[in-house]
């Protein structure tokens, strides 16, 4: 006589369980946020008010429109050292700019224009030349810093006029800080070209697979370009939005921002 052991029914798979795990491993960070932000709502009641969430979001400002650039040039594999100089100049071009009796709302575009065509100078060199990003935009931070530096013999140039800390920071619309509306807009812009356009999706084959990208017909040299010339355009006005918070043009104002930059977005997930 012989026993026959029956096999054990396989257990009944949860569908719901898979995605769920799938969705935490995928916005670990927005779970680990959350979790941070209920500790400090428990045990610091006055950090749940609107004032503290307006303070943070306008003090995080700079760094969010930087990043939402930077998430560009870092898709597509590359990096850009080069932004907290970009920002520190756009400021002191933006003040000079000002300083001849420029109204900000013209000030802006022209210091974004500048900004992007930096950023395009970076996307050249590094697509033409075939140099690493890291060392073209090394050396590009150099240049920016030295310039921002030697304009005004290192001093800050002041802002006379008020209206650019209202359009950049101080003044609110709907109850909300104009720097988070600035944030915002640029998130949303962002998401768009990410997510949306072609330019976008070809930044994220470009980065997933570059060999790939090029034999699938993508121009992987414009989605690099493009990513430099907008990560430009946002280090400017974030140096800009700087000016206008302190009513002046610090020529070392954004050194270093490019380290908190990349860390916020590859903390972010990219």
């Amino acid at each position: 006589m012989t026993d026959s052991l029956t096999p054990a029914a396989p257990l009944a798979e949860h569908p719901w369980r898979g995605r769920l795990l799938r969705l935490a491993r995928d916005h670990i960070t927005f779970i680990v946020f959350a979790l941070i932000t209920l500790f400090f709502v428990f045990y610091a009641p006055n950090f749940a008010s609107l004032q503290t969430a307006n303070a943070i979001g306008r003090i995080t400002a700079v760094v969010s429109i930087m990043a939402v650039g930077m998430t560009m040039v870092i898709m597509c594999r590359e990096i850009d050292l080069s932004v907290g100089a970009h920002a520190s100049l756009a400021a002191m071009l933006g003040a000079m700019l000002m300083g001849t009796g420029i109204h900000p709302w013209l000030a802006i575009p022209i210091v974004i224009v500048g900004g992007m065509l930096v950023g395009l100078v970076n996307g050249l060199i590094v697509t033409r030349l075939r140099i690493p990003s890291f060392l073209v935009t090394l050396g590009m931070m150099s240049i920016l810093s030295g310039t921002a530096l030697t304009l005004t013999n290192s001093l800050p140039v002041p802002i006379g006029d008020r209206t650019l800390g209202q359009i950049m920071s101080n003044g609110t619309l709907l109850g909300l800080p104009a720097a988070i509306w600035w944030t915002i807009g640029f998130a949303s812009v962002g998401f768009y070209i990410l997510n949306i356009s072609v330019i976008g999706r070809h930044m994220a084959a470009t980065g997933g697979n570059e060999t790939a990208a090029r034999f699938s017909g993508i121009n992987v040299d414009r989605a690099k370009i493009v990513a430099f010339a907008l990560c430009g355009g946002c280090a400017a006005f974030a140096g800009f939005m700087l000016a206008g918070r302190a009513s002046a043009g610090n020529p070392t104002g954004g050194v270093g921002v490019e380290l908190v930059d990349d860390l916020a977005v590859v903390i972010g997930g990219t």
